[in-house]
């Protein structure tokens, strides 16, 4: 297992600078199950770009050296896709009191060193300090008999749990992408969880 040497909240320039490398990982990561995300660096820029646009953006940097290994990121949910935003409606929520715990993702030998708490601990932390009473976050559902799941997988769910999270009934948005092996992009069913800070 190689060692994590630092885990910090990137702003400002520092954030700018290292976008290009959170898409390198969200790339290689997302390629693995449940995911199967067929990812190239130009749709990852462009998704990239709310964390430029929102002044109350976060990003959480996991670092071995100075190599990005890692990355959590954050902002308030009406500075995000209005695709994750509608899964909202009819919940009795207010997209403007929702901070959205976006992606982490982390080099598989990386983990188990804390990691994740502390991805979490930053983004809950800092949504805290904005006034956000509410997180969430979303993830994809696949069939638990898919045929690309590996034997290997271990859900996150016991994780999600363990720090406060459910899934808000309901709350489902839809996303497109392109998985492994396919040609064209397609929707995807992503449950919110939330949780009260």
């Amino acid at each position: 297992m190689a060692k994590v040497t630092d885990v910090r909240v990137l702003t400002g320039a520092a954030l700018e600078a290292a976008l290009d490398d959170v898409a390198a990982l969200r790339i290689e990561v997302f390629r693995a199950f449940p995911y199967l995300y067929d990812g190239d660096l130009a749709y990852e820029r462009d998704y990239l770009q709310a964390y430029r646009d929102s002044a109350d953006a976060i990003l959480v940097g996991a670092f071995d050296g100075e190599q990005l290994i890692g990355a959590s990121t954050g902002t308030p949910l009406v500075d995000h896709s209005d695709d994750f935003g509608a899964a909202f409606a009819g919940t009795g929520y207010d997209m403007a009191d929702i901070f959205y715990c976006a992606e982490s993702v982390l080099l598989s030998n990386y983990r188990g060193q804390g990691v994740g708490h502390r991805f979490f601990d930053l983004r809950e932390g800092h949504a805290q300090a904005l006034g956000f009473g509410l997180v969430a976050f979303c993830a994809v559902q696949r069939p638990l008999n898919h045929p690309m799941r590996t034997a290997d997988y271990q859900s996150l769910e016991p994780f999600w749990t363990k720090r406060g999270y459910s899934k808000l009934e309901g709350a489902i948005a839809e996303f497109e992408w392109k998985d492994l092996g396919q040609k064209v992009a397609s929707a995807k069913p992503l449950q919110f969880w939330c949780r009260h800070l």
